[in-house]
């Protein structure tokens, strides 16, 4: 089945992730791209302990994500490939050209964000690196959830930060 969801959220693997896209979805495994993360075992932990025991997690570093994404996408379960900032989703579809689409998931507010909808706040840095993504081909889109609508880059750069 592959990797359905590339997912940029802030706080990562989190109960609107596990149960709001992991069950409709039918997610048979997580990967967390974080460098840092990938060898922070407490860390690690405390992710593992907010996902289902059904739900598999690995947590890896861009570079090992770049290598294993052929794994990843001859995998027969449905997978979420969850990245917590622009920075890092940016690398992986800089370096593997087969990340067609990417939803941002949920970015909040801190120091040199601008709101853009509910659930996004975006620096300038942040932005280009999004436009950055589109202009090599990748669909950038918003959702929280699965039931919400989909909302192109576009309109979440022009948002006015009631969407």
């Amino acid at each position: 089945m592959t990797l359905e969801l590339l997912r940029i959220d802030d706080r990562l693997i989190h109960g609107q992730v596990v149960v709001g896209w992991g069950q409709p979805c039918q997610i048979g495994f997580f990967v967390l791209v974080d460098d840092a993360i990938a060898g922070a075992e407490w860390e690690q932990e405390l992710y593992r302990m907010g996902t289902p025991p059904e739900i598999a997690i690995e947590f890896v570093t861009v570079d090992q994500a770049i290598e294993r994404w052929p794994r990843y996408q001859a995998d027969p379960r449905v997978g979420m490939l969850l990245t917590g900032d622009v920075e890092t989703m940016d690398r992986l579809t800089a370096a593997a050209p087969a990340l067609s689409q990417v939803t941002i998931g949920g970015l909040h507010m801190k120091p040199g964000r601008v709101q853009r909808m509910r659930f996004v706040f975006l620096s300038p840095e942040e932005e280009a690196r999004l436009r950055a993504m589109a202009a090599r081909g990748v669909m950038v889109v918003a959702q929280d959830v699965p039931s919400a609508p989909v909302t192109s880059l576009e309109a979440v750069l022009a948002g006015d930060g009631t969407a």
